[in-house]
């Protein structure tokens, strides 16, 4: 048995920021996927999964009992095919902000979730909005607190663009161009990144009146200029912006950029080659690089491997 395949995604525009209300922007990264499988393997990898499949299982048990009218499963085929050896073959990494929890909390409820909302519905808002909360309850097992958004973009497989908490919609976004020269693009930073202590980092700082400030009068501004100039198809703006939310992240958000990251941040940010931005939490994983000549950035960060997530 191999369940369907759910995908990746990236968040262009909007970690943190969601979380005090910026607009977002989350695409599908269809490189990296994951389905559920039961054919016999019993590799350390399938029996880790297995067994944080158990646990999860525990969880979205009691979850359904203290919400019944949230969302229930059929816990026991769950359980049954759980026993049976099941487990989430992945090949999304964990730990670099590209949704490898969202990915596998997407499967579960497409294939055990009763009365679920499928992907083949009228997707109201209502609807969105509807599955936005489910997930971000049942991914809460992994992080703590989630927004849902990561399963939501796996589920849907779709653009989704987040106007503020309770405003989110289906979205188009700009037709790729293969021979563009500007790209969005990935760097793998060779170090794993937790989310938890990363977002707790950032709620620490909320505390501080000027942190707030700085968020709202140029993170959150600048967030939502990236996402309108984006989804506008006006590319000189963006990359005006994107230079500047850079910098603001560079400035304000040290902890969340590793450390042999610093310099190459910044020389981005003085020779316009590039500029660099978190990709999902920060702390590891992939850093997201937007660039106006993909040639002139790969020779700048020649040291580096870069992933090309989108060319325009």
């Amino acid at each position: 048995m191999k369940g369907p395949l759910f995908y990746s995604k990236i968040l262009l525009f909007g970690e943190y920021g969601i979380i005090k209300d910026s607009k977002g922007l989350s695409i599908p990264y269809n490189f990296y996927n994951g389905a559920l499988k039961s054919d016999g393997n019993t590799s350390s990898d399938a029996i880790k999964s297995n067994t944080n499949l158990n646990r999860f299982a525990a969880y979205l048990e009691q979850l359904q009992t203290e919400q019944p009218d949230l969302v229930t499963f059929d816990i026991a085929s769950l359980k049954k095919d759980i026993k049976n050896g099941m487990y989430f073959d992945s090949s999304i990494p964990q730990g670099y902000g590209v949704g490898s929890s969202g990915a596998l909390v997407a499967a579960i409820y497409d294939k055990y979730a009763q009365n679920k909302i499928t992907v083949l519905e009228n997707l109201t808002r209502e609807k969105l909005l509807q599955l936005k909360n489910i997930f971000g309850q049942m991914e809460s097992f992994f992080h703590g607190k989630s927004s849902g958004l990561d399963p939501l973009n796996s589920y849907l497989s779709i653009p989704i663009l987040i106007n503020s908490k309770d405003h989110i919609e289906a979205t188009g976004i700009p037709t790729q161009s293969r021979t563009g020269k500007g790209a969005v693009f990935l760097i793998d930073s060779g170090i794993v990144g937790e989310t938890a202590p990363m977002v707790n980092i950032f709620m620490e700082n909320l505390k501080e009146e000027g942190f707030r400030k700085m968020l709202k009068n140029q993170f959150v501004k600048y967030t939502d200029a990236c996402v309108e100039n984006f989804l506008g198809g006006d590319l000189k703006s963006l990359f005006s912006n994107t230079k500047k939310l850079s910098k603001v992240v560079l400035n304000h958000f040290k902890p969340m950029i590793p450390e042999e990251f610093h310099g190459i941040w910044q020389k981005g940010i003085d020779t316009n080659d590039y500029y660099l931005k978190l990709c999902g939490s920060g702390g590891g994983g992939y850093i997201l690089g937007f660039t106006e000549d993909l040639e002139k950035a790969k020779q700048s960060l020649k040291d580096y491997k870069l992933e090309v997530v989108y060319q325009f």
